[in-house]
């Protein structure tokens, strides 16, 4: 069973800007889309676990902060960044 993946507004938006001024816009776009498909299959076996239900998850060239919640099969990316 797959967990719904939904983004903060501000994280989409910032998302689009990194995408925006990346020079490897492919690698950008590749990250996000394998960020989203490990999200939606297994988001507590992916990342570092942080306080409650928040994880860190990086996967080159991005990382996400994001919350999940077993029960209601949910994922939420609060914040996304290049690193």
């Amino acid at each position: 069973m797959k967990y719904a993946v939904v983004w903060n507004p501000a994280a989409e938006a910032r998302l689009a800007e990194i995408w925006m001024a990346a020079t490897d816009k492919q690698a950008v776009a590749d990250a996000a889309d394998q960020i989203e498909s490990l999200l939606a299959r297994t988001p507590l076996d992916v990342g570092e676990s942080r306080t409650g239900n928040e994880r860190i998850l990086a996967v080159s060239p991005l990382s996400v902060r994001y919350d999940v919640w077993p029960d209601d099969m949910r994922v939420k990316v609060h914040n996304v960044w290049r690193f």
